[in-house]
């Protein structure tokens, strides 16, 4: 290791993507022998080793040879509490919700199985090279509380908020108008900004906020600049239904929220699957951010996500892995899934491995406004990375062991990669996992 000062040079077959490749055929940067200089959490130098060691020749160099570095993963759409719900598979969105969801919900109220819940959670986004996570918090103050609590510890990046409804939930999981603006304003009060913590203000979705909540939701993000918000957007068609039923003044879904003016940059809305031409363009618009999730809209059956007419319009969008709805925390898993149903969507995307790099890591950089410091190995960026290495003998390692084209060995890191590869992640330099094995 280098003395702190110097900092670290990482030698390494390494992948990032500076620019969209939607927009720009050379967005994708690979360096079969590159260099990564690390300094005070910090990228200081990025490209082939030997160009940025003949300009750092003081540097130590730590050989991670036989693995790949990419930027550390960015999850846009997740939420805590169903962790333990995960596989419910065989219900569309409403029954799931529940049926399978909500009761686990509910016991977030228990101290003790809310923190259990919330430091299991933070651990496996770090397993699977997750750096950075927008996350659904708890319906209640105290579990949210310690789901930031776990994240600070973590070391990890968490952008995440009490979850508000205040109807057609579990009574339980429902909060009156005036007590979710007090609990909310003191939980911005105390991690948003702390750290590598963030609040995002989260209403569920229009189904369970009436008009008082959603309002609740506008004042605690004029009153707290910089908070970001997160909810949920055209999932399902029997959604869409009632939410238009609930809402008769409103033109569409997207419009619900924005007469509360619930949207804009740093806002995401995860999954808008079915969205009217009108909805994608007032998204494009506003520069408000969608998170596709596929695995979760294969598993509930909720449709084909239509990225072609999001990219068109010029919508953000990011992956996210919508557990628990979806198949688990893997982001390279969920950027097959996305190329997988692209590949049988009316009018879908052909995805390159460039875009599914982009998707998992700058896009979801951009969808939270943090482009500026993290999603790539940019000059002066945190250094937020996952080192993988296929395990001997695996499948993984017999591809990229014979392959020499770029995008091949990048495809291969995500139709096999998973949890089992990911030897190392940091974030800011330092780590915050390391695989026993």
């Amino acid at each position: 290791m280098s003395s702190p000062d110097r900092g670290e040079l990482l030698r390494a077959h390494l992948f990032h993507t500076p620019r969209n490749p939607f927009r720009d055929e050379k967005g994708l940067e690979s360096y079969s022998d590159g260099g990564l200089l690390i300094r005070a959490g910090r990228v200081v130098a990025c490209g082939e080793y030997s160009v940025v060691h003949a300009a750092y020749p003081d540097v130590a160099t730590t050989d991670l040879r036989g693995g790949f570095l990419l930027p550390g993963f960015v999850d846009t759409h997740i939420h805590f509490p169903q962790l333990r719900v995960l596989g419910g598979l065989g219900r569309q969105l409403l029954d799931w919700l529940e049926q399978v969801a909500l009761p686990e919900e509910a016991r977030m109220a228990e101290h003790t199985y809310a923190c259990q819940t919330a430091r299991a959670f933070v651990s496996m986004l770090a397993a699977y090279g997750t750096t950075t996570a927008l996350v659904f918090g708890a319906h209640f103050g105290g579990a949210t509380a310690l789901l930031f609590e776990a994240a600070e510890k973590s070391g990890l990046r968490i952008v995440s908020g009490m979850v508000l409804s205040d109807r057609r939930l579990r009574p339980e999981l429902h909060q009156v108008p005036e007590v979710a603006y007090r609990e909310s304003t003191d939980l911005i009060r105390r991690f948003h900004g702390k750290g590598r913590l963030f609040y995002a203000v989260t209403p569920r979705f229009a189904l369970s906020a009436s008009e008082a909540m959603l309002e609740v939701c506008q004042t605690l993000l004029r009153e707290n600049p910089g908070v970001r918000f997160q909810t949920h957007l055209n999932e399902n068609r029997q959604e869409i239904a009632e939410v238009a039923r609930l809402f008769p003044w409103a033109s569409d879904y997207l419009n619900v929220y924005e007469r509360f003016q619930l949207g804009g940059r740093g806002a995401v809305m995860a999954h808008n699957v079915h969205p009217s031409d009108s909805e994608v363009e007032r998204l494009a618009a506003s520069g408000t951010a969608i998170s596709h999730c596929p695995c979760s809209n294969a598993a509930l059956g909720s449709g084909l996500f239509p990225l072609r007419r999001h990219m068109d319009a010029g919508v953000k969008c990011a992956l996210g892995t919508d557990v628990g709805g979806g198949t688990g925390f893997g982001m390279l898993k969920e950027g097959l899934q996305a190329y997988l149903l692209q590949r049988l969507a009316p009018d879908g995307v052909l995805l390159s491995p460039g875009h599914l790099l982009y998707l998992a890591t700058r896009a979801g950089a951009e969808a939270l406004g943090m482009e500026d410091e993290i999603g790539d190995f940019g000059l002066g960026k945190a250094a937020d990375f996952v080192y993988l290495r296929p395990p001997d003998g695996s499948p993984l390692a017999a591809v990229v062991d014979q392959a020499t084209d770029m995008d091949r060995i990048l495809a291969a890191l995500f139709t096999l990669g998973g949890a089992e590869s990911v030897r190392e992640v940091r974030v800011e330099g330092a780590a915050v996992y390391r695989s026993p094995a």
